[in-house]
């Protein structure tokens, strides 16, 4: 098998760095089935943009500075010029920041420049050629919930997948909040059922902030996510969203990805899953005045 590779970066010296550690992947046949690796260079935007059109590349390594355009903009201008092709970037020690942002915004993974090796190469192209096989998948499917607006449990998964991911490349803790309404009844009409989703659905956008992630992952159950941020710790986010949850009627069970518990996306949701449960069965919701009590603390 062939892989396509776009070395897209204006200093020389890195750009050969890169190309030696991909031949050297090749020559050693590191990679896993050995595929032949076949690489493409360019160190302006305009040659990037050549080969893009012309060339159906299977990455792109992507340094931050093509000279007519830096920063933020040289990724958003790939992006829009092959935006199915999985971007890794390639970025220089001050960047880190930067390039997190972009991972957010689509960026499949980012290297720091004098640290790449063969191994974590491999790894990072790899992740990202099959993680953009899913992403385009999921896109060809609907990715929102038509009732609430919110991701649905395929965007989930994609998004937070990809957000657990960061996580873990910059050591932050993440924490996944399970959401579930309660109170609602068989006997209520469905545009009444409704009404309750599409309320609680405004409700979490309002909680949500600058670092939050909402979806609807069933019926009556939701997903909330935050990244810790220097603005607030992943317990103050959780007692923000937890001193709602009673007068709103909701059920919340948590769970927090971080050095101390590397669970996947899975592992995290059975997690808060089972929080959720243990929470719901010693605090029992009272649905006779229209809204939760909480029965007295263990």
């Amino acid at each position: 098998m062939r892989l396509r590779v776009l070395i897209a970066e204006a200093d020389p010296e890195h750009l050969l760095f890169v190309e030696n550690a991909l031949a050297e992947v090749e020559e050693g046949r590191h990679w896993p089935g050995w595929v032949q690796v076949e690489t493409h260079h360019a160190m302006t935007w305009r040659d990037t943009e050549s080969v893009l059109a012309n060339v159906a590349v299977d990455a792109v390594l992507l340094g931050l500075d093509l000279g007519a355009i830096r920063g933020a903009e040289t990724y958003r201008q790939v992006q829009a010029a092959a935006p199915y092709v999985p971007v890794i970037l390639l970025a220089d020690g001050g960047d880190r920041d930067l390039a997190a942002q972009l991972v957010r915004e689509g960026a499949q993974d980012f290297l720091i420049k004098g640290q790449i090796d063969c191994g974590p190469l491999i790894h990072a192209i790899a992740n990202a050629v099959e993680r953009q096989r899913l992403l385009c998948a999921v896109r060809t499917s609907a990715k929102t919930d038509p009732l609430t607006g919110l991701l649905n449990r395929g965007g989930f998964d994609s998004a937070a997948g990809r957000d657990r991911m960061l996580a873990e490349g910059l050591d932050l803790r993440y924490l996944l909040i399970v959401i579930e309404v309660a109170n609602r009844s068989s006997s209520q009409s469905a545009q009444s059922r409704d009404l309750v989703l599409m309320e609680t659905a405004d409700h979490l956008r309002s909680l949500a902030g600058p670092t939050g992630s909402i979806a609807r992952l069933a019926e009556a159950r939701f997903a909330l996510t935050f990244f810790e941020s220097p603005a607030e710790a992943v317990e103050a986010a959780w007692a923000r969203v937890q001193t709602t949850a009673a007068a709103q009627s909701l059920r919340m069970g948590m769970a927090v990805f971080d050095a101390h518990n590397p669970a996947s996306l899975e592992g995290l949701l059975e997690q808060a899953e089972a929080d959720l449960a243990r929470r719901a069965s010693s605090r029992p919701l009272q649905s006779a005045a229209g809204r939760s009590k909480p029965a007295t603390a263990p």
